[in-house]
């Protein structure tokens, strides 16, 4: 039997079965297994991918929506890879089209490396921002941020949902009700008993990676990040908006390291909604 051609290869719907499968791909292009955040996106979003008939995959990517469901707000694109003895053959470009088109009129974003902007920006993305990795061990301070924080509970959760969504620009219901299920950790700050602010931390490979994050102003953000590093040894990872400048630095005065830069794009709105100076870190660059 002839070899399909790789035009020829189904585009298909991936569900939580395939998670060995993308955890494979990302092996392959030499990317972490990321099995846990695997797992959580395929459950939470839409995955796309396509079968290779030697078997695993040649490609996958995950959809995040956000809002109401028929019409959604917002869909975040990320994961998104081909095996590397397909690559440069314009499957990547294939498996985007693909989305953009099931897509239709909902806004996109995602998080484009150096390597998959030109891509991304041919197909219509624009930069719209920057997002910086920090990686390391955080070192407390003298001084720790004053602002009171402590483990959310159950009762939080309300505050929680009406606080993400006034800040993220959408409704992220699906997303913030499996966090106590994901992340070893998830803290909020208060003030005059209110909640302004919360932050989770979950486990990917050796790391704790900090996301999401949502605080009423840069003291709080320190707050959270601080009080999340108290509760673990593992060294912390984030993604932080370059245009929160005085977080960036102190949290590199604590310890962590630049790593890389990711350019935030957009398609079909000239920029995210809600309120980014708020909006501190993403549960992970692969849902926006």
């Amino acid at each position: 039997m002839p070899t399909p051609s790789l035009a020829a290869l189904p585009i298909r719907r991936l569900t939580p079965r395939d998670l060995t499968a993308c955890a494979d791909l990302s092996e392959e292009r030499g990317w972490p297994r990321e099995e846990h955040k695997w797992g959580f996106l395929l459950t939470a979003g839409k995955g796309y991918g396509i079968d290779d008939p030697a078997g695993g995959l040649v490609s996958a990517c995950v959809v995040t929506q956000y809002g109401p469901q028929d019409r959604p707000d917002l869909a975040a694109v990320g994961m998104v890879l081909v095996a590397e003895r397909h690559a440069r053959q314009g499957i990547g470009r294939r498996l985007m089209q693909h989305v953009i088109s099931a897509m239709g009129t909902t806004p996109l974003t995602l998080h484009a490396t150096p390597y998959g902007q030109p891509l991304y920006e041919e197909l219509g993305f624009k930069v719209t921002g920057r997002a910086e990795m920090l990686l390391g061990h955080f070192r407390p301070g003298v001084a720790e941020p004053s602002v009171a924080t402590r483990a959310a509970t159950a009762e939080d959760l309300s505050a929680i949902l009406r606080l993400d969504e006034e800040v993220f620009g959408a409704d992220r219901t699906h997303i913030i009700t499996r966090l106590p299920a994901f992340v070893d950790q998830l803290r909020v700050a208060e003030a005059q008993g209110r909640i302004i602010g919360y932050a989770g931390a979950w486990p990917n490979m050796a790391t704790q990676v900090v996301g999401p994050m949502i605080a009423r102003d840069t003291a709080t953000a320190k707050a959270l990040i601080a009080s999340l590093a108290a509760h673990t040894a593992r060294p912390l990872r984030t993604d932080i908006d370059v245009r929160h400048e005085e977080l960036l630095a102190w949290a590199k005065e604590h310890g962590l390291a630049s790593v890389t830069f990711n350019s935030v794009m957009t398609s079909g709105i000239s920029e995210l909604p809600g309120d980014w100076t708020r909006r501190f870190a993403p549960l992970t660059v692969a849902a926006g």
